[in-house]
C-alpha cells in the first residue's frame, strides 16, 4: 500500500471551497491519487496510467466546450 501521507496534493486554482466539492490530486508513480478537498483523511482513489490519460483528456475535452 502507498502511503499518501507524504504526497504533494494539488488542488485547482480555480477551486474557491464554497461549495465543497473539491477535489485533491497527488502523483502516485505514472497514477493518480484522488481524494475529497474538504475530507482528506476520508480515502483516495486510486487510478492507474491508462485512467489517468483517460481523465485528463476528458478534462480537456470539457474545457474545450
Amino acid at each position: 500500500m502507498n502511503d499518501l501521507t507524504q504526497r504533494e496534493w494539488r488542488k485547482s486554482s480555480y477551486s474557491n471551497g464554497e461549495n465543497g466539492q473539491c477535489v485533491e490530486l497527488a502523483t502516485v508513480g505514472a497514477g493518480l491519487a484522488i481524494r475529497d478537498s474538504t475530507n482528506s483523511d476520508g480515502g483516495e482513489v486510486l487510478v492507474g496510467p491508462r485512467a489517468r490519460l483517460a481523465f485528463l483528456a476528458a478534462l480537456k475535452v470539457s474545457q474545450q466546450g
